[in-house]
């Protein structure tokens, strides 16, 4: 085969991106996108059975950081909005809530209107959120050392 040719056995590189807007835009669409969207870091995803999370409490977690667009207003879902989401009783619900309670990875607080009656709660996810920041120099340190280890590699592999 000449150098001319091109081998159908090997993938060309695709080129760089060529549209403008975030990588999340370019994934989903700005369509998409603009019906907004949650930001959750690799690093809960990643540590989520270290953190002891189910499933379950995954789920509403990410529900709860759905609702959660302003960083200086806690989220305040309805317990039937978060059930309903999710396919879920709000018995199931309760109980999942309790058990990230018990983690102190949430925190309810219950509030009540002008008239007295209750409404919905008060999610606060500071918990969660010190237990993954607490998380990341360990991802930092091992982000670290896989650089070293690829870099010392490819050094070899170079014959340097």
């Amino acid at each position: 085969m000449s150098s001319d040719e091109a081998d159908p056995n090997v993938v060309a590189f695709p080129n760089k991106r060529k549209s403008s807007g975030s990588s999340t835009e370019i994934i989903w669409s700005k369509k998409v996108c603009g019906h907004g969207y949650a930001a959750i870091p690799s690093i809960l995803i990643k540590a989520q059975k270290r953190l002891l999370i189910r499933p379950t409490e995954m789920n509403i977690l990410i529900q709860l950081l759905d609702y959660w667009i302003d960083p200086t207003r806690p989220p305040f879902p309805t317990k039937r909005q978060l059930a309903e989401r999710m396919g879920i009783t709000e018995k199931t619900l309760q109980n999942n809530m309790n058990s990230l309670e018990r983690k102190e990875l949430v925190k309810r607080q219950r509030r009540k209107t002008a008239a007295g009656d209750w409404n919905s709660n008060i999610y606060h996810l500071d918990g969660l959120v010190e237990k993954v920041k607490a998380l990341e120099p360990e991802f930092a340190e091992a982000k670290r050392k896989k650089k070293a280890l690829q870099e010392a590699a490819e050094g070899r592999y170079k014959g340097a």
